[in-house]
């Protein structure tokens, strides 16, 4: 509908995680390169967490795009409200692995086989477990089970978990205690600042083919951060919105105005909590070879590397 008006092939403000658009921010780089180290060193376990919107599901798919580049086998459970039986069923389906047998001992060691074989070839695999706060403790120990599968010098499998910030509570129950003790890395997702609102919103609008020129307001830009509070899925929502609203009103320039109209429109009120602004030490991945401890979150820890090559941890 505004698409033309506006010089657009494409709707800049869609809400499905499309790699293409993925705004690659200091801690998106840095939650995408700690996955990616993850996997290449075959760390085992790896968490990314972070809020709703903050594009933890945009990273996974970049991570999926650079696995099939590197030609490693993925499963990704996108749904993990499932039984004990439906989660290893899928999990073998997504992997390719024929599968006739519903008893598990049966389906652990048929992917043992098919790992081994992977590993005798030089690949790798690894298993993606989006939304993964939504598991249950006895789910969880029995992903973390899956590591067992290994050979003397390495995880066969290597497990990316991502979820909300109730994941991070979760491993810090004490009956997932070994679990906790084997996630190695940490990344987490965190909102814009006002500056990379700014850049977010221009980055997108050019994806969709916008030749120049200014449709946000700088004033309207800032409106949209103070309501998102940094979030991009919101200011997804409040942008295109506003966009249809310029379009309705024959305005090739999007208003503080038509912002403010949205927002009140969908009952958003000022985020209380500004995006944090980029510091100098915070928002580093936890790159760590020993269990991230309890109550220390992500963004007090920094990595540094020591005489042997081993990453340490620096607080």
């Amino acid at each position: 509908m505004y698409k033309k008006f506006f010089g657009l092939r494409e709707n800049p403000f869609n809400v499905n995680p499309d790699p293409r658009y993925l705004y690659l921010t200091r801690h998106i780089q840095e939650a995408l390169a700690c996955l990616i180290y993850g996997i290449q060193t075959r760390k085992g376990f790896v968490l990314l967490t972070g809020e709703v919107g903050t594009g933890k599901t945009t990273v996974l798919n970049k991570l999926l795009e650079w696995s099939r580049q590197e030609g490693i086998a993925t499963a990704f459970m996108f749904n993990p409200r499932l039984s004990e039986v439906e989660f290893f069923d899928f999990m073998l389906a997504d992997f390719g692995i024929p599968s006739e047998s519903p008893l598990k001992s049966r389906t652990l060691l048929k992917l043992n086989r098919w790992l081994l074989e992977q590993h005798q070839r030089g690949s790798r695999a690894i298993l993606i477990v989006d939304e993964a706060q939504n598991l249950s403790a006895d789910m969880l120990e029995e992903i973390r089970l899956l590591t067992n599968l290994e050979t003397s010098t390495e995880k066969l499998l290597q497990i990316v978990l991502a979820g909300q910030p109730e994941l991070e509570e979760k491993v810090n129950d004490p009956r997932l205690r070994q679990l906790r003790q084997r996630i190695t890395l940490w990344a987490k997702t965190r909102p814009l600042t006002l500056l990379e609102t700014h850049g977010y919103v221009k980055e997108r609008l050019r994806i969709a083919g916008h030749a120049g020129g200014e449709i946000f307001s700088p004033a309207a830009i800032e409106v949209v951060h103070r309501h998102a509070g940094g979030i991009p899925r919101i200011i997804n929502l409040l942008c295109e919105h506003a966009l249809i609203g310029a379009f309705v009103e024959h305005s090739k320039i999007v208003s503080e105005k038509m912002v403010e109209e949205v927002a009140c429109d969908f009952d958003l009120q000022e985020a209380n909590r500004e995006a944090p602004e980029v510091s100098n030490s915070g928002g580093h991945p936890v790159l760590v070879d020993h269990p991230v401890p309890q109550n220390v979150k992500p963004s007090s820890m920094s990595f540094t590397k020591a005489a042997g090559g081993k990453e340490e941890l620096i607080r």
